[in-house]
């Protein structure tokens, strides 16, 4: 997952997603799959033998017998990651996205810009922090694009389009040739 995904699902949370794995199957048992191992099984992308002995795991955590993380392959860890994410908050991310598209954002991010320019200009790469309101049709482009599996290549494309537009042009009311491609992102937040 990259900086702009990571920004992204910040802003779609109200409360932090669980850090420990125990916690993680706790809530895909509990909250997604309703105590079912089938469901649990879908939910995560694993057989239904796996999600029985995940099941029987949480009773014996529950119950004192077993202490530390429930046995697992990094694989189905990063498969309860992923349901976890998808499954976090579903309120919460309809609400913020809806108001994204309609209202806009602030942009906060420090990143590496290239320029290319009119002559007599530099276009060397700089490091910039930058907080910009953004309009609502940008998070709509980024949720599409994410939604559809768009890599942190073809994300940073579209930051850097509507950066271009609306920071370093204003509007359009400056530097008309300018060209701006976003090579290094260090952090990014959105803020609603």
């Amino acid at each position: 997952m990259g900086e702009i995904d990571e920004g992204l699902e910040r802003a779609e949370r109200t409360r932090p997603i669980p850090v420990h794995l125990n916690t993680r199957v706790k809530f895909l048992w509990e909250k997604v799959a309703k105590n079912d191992t089938k469901r649990l099984a879908q939910a995560a992308g694993v057989s239904v033998r796996t999600a029985q002995r995940w099941a029987h795991a949480l009773t014996a955590v529950a119950a004192g017998e077993l202490t530390g993380d429930i046995p697992m392959t990094k694989a189905n860890a990063a498969k309860v990651d992923k349901a976890v994410r998808a499954a976090w908050q579903p309120r919460v991310k309809q609400r913020v996205r809806r108001d994204a598209g309609q209202r806009g954002f602030m942009l906060h991010i420090q990143a590496t810009f290239g320029y290319s320019a009119a002559g007599g200009s530099t276009d060397d790469p700089r490091q910039r922090t930058i907080t910009q309101k953004m309009p609502g049709s940008v998070a709509q482009r980024l949720y599409a694009a994410r939604d559809a599996g768009a890599s942190q290549a073809q994300q940073e494309r579209i930051l850097a389009e509507a950066l271009r537009e609306e920071y370093f042009k204003d509007g359009g009311r400056r530097a008309r040739g300018l060209d701006v491609e976003l090579n290094d992102v260090a952090w990014m937040d959105v803020e609603l």
